[in-house]
Order: C-alpha cells, then sequence, then structure tokens
C-alpha cells in the first residue's frame, strides 16, 4: 500500500525556520522525483519545489532563495527546508513523489494528507 506521510509543520513566526519531512512507502520512490506542493486558505494548491532524478532543483518564485528540497533515497524520504517565513507561507504543504516529462513535473496520484504550517507575523 502506497503511503506519504507529512510531518514537521506547526506555528512558526515570520522570520523562523521549519523542515518538513515526507516519509513514503510502498510502490513509489522519491529517486525518480518528487515534489511539494502547498495550498493556502481559500486558494489554489501549487507547486512549491521539485527535485529530478539527478538532483536538480527547482522552486516557485515565491520560495526561492529560502526553501531547500532535498531527499534521502535510502530512507525514501522527502524534505522541505523552509527558511526565512513570511506569514503568506501559511498553507498546508503537501508533498508527491512522481516523475518529469520533458520539464513539466507531474505527482503520482497518491498524495499524503499534508502538514499544516502557520506563521504569525
Amino acid at each position: 500500500q502506497v503511503q506519504l506521510v507529512e510531518s514537521g509543520g506547526g506555528l512558526a513566526q515570520a522570520g523562523k525556520s521549519l523542515t518538513l519531512s515526507c516519509r513514503v512507502s510502498g510502490m513509489i520512490n522519491v529517486a525518480n522525483a518528487a515534489g511539494w506542493y502547498r495550498q493556502p486558505p481559500e486558494k489554489e494548491r501549487e507547486l512549491v519545489a521539485t527535485i529530478s532524478a539527478t538532483g536538480r532543483t527547482e522552486y516557485a518564485d515565491s520560495v526561492k532563495g529560502r526553501f531547500t528540497i532535498s531527499r534521502d533515497n535510502a530512507k525514501n524520504t522527502v524534505y522541505l527546508q523552509m527558511n526565512s517565513l513570511k506569514p503568506d507561507d501559511t498553507a498546508v504543504y503537501y508533498c508527491t513523489a512522481g516523475t518529469f516529462i520533458g520539464a513539466g513535473y507531474y505527482p503520482n496520484s497518491k498524495w499524503g494528507q499534508g502538514t499544516q504550517v502557520t506563521v504569525s507575523s
């Protein structure tokens, strides 16, 4: 059974840091590609960061320079280090395993339940 379990969310003050983790089990391997999405309150879900099989990382402009995606293939776990947090980073964060087709990242259909991040000003 495929499972993605996010953790590490919580309440943080603006300017502080949080690290999210996502442990993946089952027939999905984050070594191919992985990504983090977020959904702010009453807004659309957006892609925040991706990491390819070669380790190439990409970020949304809104988090570039502040967030870092990484993974541990042996643990089948993906991380999102979030620094210099802003109130606009408040959202539910979801990790995904997926694949790149050309320049586009395509997540697998299985998603975790997400982890809430709330940043206070």
